[in-house]
């Protein structure tokens, strides 16, 4: 079964760089994550999505894929929240949103 940092991965490979710069933005923005510490902006401005993943398991550790739900409803990719889902609690098939 895939890890969470492996997920998360495969996740932010489905954003569009407009996307994944939104995605990184709110991660910046405290109130946006509702109970969770905000990233500094030096420490993912210019960071690629290998790196983002890392930052983002060593401050969220075992609440990383909720964070990232959080932030794919603020971007409008409920799709991706929902592959999420399906892949945290079902078979380890690669869910059918992410093979588009």
């Amino acid at each position: 079964m895939a890890t969470d940092k492996e997920k998360l991965l495969e996740t932010l490979e489905h954003l569009g760089e407009e996307e994944f710069k939104k995605f990184k933005w709110f991660l910046q923005q405290g109130d946006s994550l509702e109970g969770f510490p905000a990233i500094k902006k030096s420490r993912l401005e210019k960071e690629n999505r290998l790196y983002t993943v890392d930052r983002m398991v060593q401050i969220y550790s075992g609440n990383t894929l909720e964070v990232t739900k959080k932030v794919l409803m603020k971007i409008n990719r409920n799709d991706l929240v929902q592959s999420l889902s399906d892949s945290s609690s079902g078979p380890e098939e690669t869910p059918a949103a992410w093979d588009s």
